[in-house]
């Protein structure tokens, strides 16, 4: 024996209404066609669901034990009909970002709330990968969105939502060579010493940069020699270490400065900072599916921060 899976709302609808008839009203049917059809259920299962003995029918022990499984197995027939409807509009089968590394510690999945709620069964992949690279996968089609900095320049294949600001600054650790150098020069009660843009030049620099030596963001490029990761984790471990300097999220550092563990780098004649745009981007030449629609259209309906 086994519990047809088409009975479940029926059996749903007495336990909720309390009675046949209200169950026959909220499922369209006469109440004769309910209480059958809750016979034919009991008959089925050899257990009694409901005591009819007194005015209403009231729940039985077997079918409160069942209950709890029916109520699941109703949540999810609901969200297969939800899903299956929803990919027959346009869902997609997964959803992927591809996101800079520097970016993964801003609010970027606050957009997702509100997605999952309306496409509970939505698949995501978020793929983190220098900025070029997340670019290359959103060209390339593995990707539907990027969470990137602003771009030098436009790519008219390209259309974007700005999603705020980030600011990256130059930090060094404190045994860095130049700036202990630097501490050692200073005269007594003179001023605090400072890098010029010369010493930084001459000094080893870690860019974080897409695996393609060829691309690479002259703007933060200072250094002659520069060593290279697709990951500001594995940069921030290099710069603490004292190897070399870098351009880090400033949301990234602000911990190890207020530590003492990390410094920003004062330079002559230069403000440490640089802030950027940030961007969610898709490509113009490929349609967006349903999901990537509707957090395009959040993106738009929110204000940048």
């Amino acid at each position: 024996m086994a519990f047809p899976p088409e009975q479940v709302p029926l059996f749903l609808a007495v336990l909720d209404s309390g009675s046949f008839s209200a169950a026959a009203r909220r499922l369209g049917r006469v109440p004769s066609a309910v209480s059958m059809a809750v016979a034919q259920l009991e008959a089925e299962l050899d257990l009694q669901l409901f005591d009819r003995s007194g005015r209403e029918p009231r729940p039985t022990a077997a079918a409160r034990a069942l209950e709890p499984q029916a109520r699941l197995l109703a949540a999810q027939l609901q969200q297969l009909n939800q899903q299956a409807q929803a990919l027959h509009q346009g869902l997609e089968e997964r959803l992927t970002f591809a996101i800079a590394p520097e970016l993964l510690s801003t609010g970027w999945a606050d957009g997702l709330v509100p997605l999952v709620q309306e496409f509970p069964a939505l698949t995501v992949e978020v793929l983190a990968a220098p900025q070029d690279d997340a670019l290359e996968l959103l060209h390339a089609g593995r990707a539907q969105l990027a969470l990137v900095f602003e771009r030098p320049a436009i790519d008219g294949r390209e259309d974007f939502q700005e999603m705020g600001q980030e600011t990256l600054v130059a930090v060094m650790a404190p045994q860095f060579a130049p700036w202990r150098a630097a501490l050692a020069a200073q005269a007594p009660g003179g001023p605090a010493p400072q890098l010029n843009v010369d010493q930084l030049a001459a000094t080893r620099q870690v860019l974080v940069a897409s695996r393609d030596p060829q691309q690479t963001d002259p703007r933060f490029v200072f250094a002659h020699q520069q060593w290279r990761t697709d990951s500001h984790q594995a940069a921030l471990s290099l710069i603490s270490t004292g190897l070399a300097w870098g351009w880090l999220p400033k949301g990234l550092v602000e911990t190890h400065i207020a530590a003492g563990t990390l410094l920003e780098i004062p330079v002559q004649n230069l403000s440490n900072g640089t802030t950027l745009f940030v961007d969610w981007v898709w490509s113009k030449e490929r349609p967006l599916g349903l999901a990537a629609q509707r957090f395009v259209h959040m993106l738009r309906e929110r204000p940048a921060h």
